[in-house]
């Protein structure tokens, strides 16, 4: 696979003996991870390919048992446990396709901010939220500004294809 890859949990430690994980989800609900088939488990510099052989809501959260790239499962809680603190990855492109006018937020990083000046206000380095709204983390020459990802009134157009996101805001904000 080539394409980009959006992180959406990791796995948080073992579950009985049989190869079975916990998986701390941030999907909504946490149950949706479940969805992807395919996943790559991305541990500092290594990367696995791995299968979800089956999955299910436990409690508040997930549970899982993973086989390798060709659907073997792991099933032994030794294994597994190599695999616990992973990063939870899967191919951008097998997300769900969005309406008209949402974006998902590794679709937003990287783009240029420009201000109604017509001023570049710096480039998306992370979207995070304040629990009220989305907000962009802009890094401008090393400093940060963050904006609240408003439609409307602050963001007035995003424009992917152009690699750039156009606001009501101005630099001395």
């Amino acid at each position: 696979m080539t394409g980009r890859r959006v992180t959406l949990g990791r796995v948080a430690g073992v579950y009985g003996v049989r190869g079975w994980l916990h998986i701390d989800a941030q999907t909504r609900p946490a149950t949706r991870i479940l969805k992807y088939p395919r996943w790559w488990l991305r541990q500092g510099d290594q990367e696995t390919e791995v299968r979800l052989i089956e999955g299910r809501a436990h409690g508040n959260g997930v549970v899982a048992h993973l086989g390798n790239a060709q659907g073997q499962a792991i099933d032994d809680r030794d294994a597994a446990a190599r695999l616990v603190g992973a990063q939870i990855q899967v191919g951008r492109e097998d997300l769900p396709k969005l309406p008209k006018g949402q974006y998902y937020w590794v679709d937003l990083i990287g783009l240029d901010v420009v201000g109604r000046s017509g001023a570049r206000l710096g480039r998306v380095r992370d979207v995070t939220s304040n629990g009220v709204q989305d907000v962009l983390v802009v890094d401008d020459a090393g400093s940060e500004r963050l904006i609240p990802f408003v439609r409307g009134p602050i963001i007035k157009r995003v424009e992917l294809a152009a690699g750039r996101i156009l606001c009501e805001w101005d630099a001395d904000y």
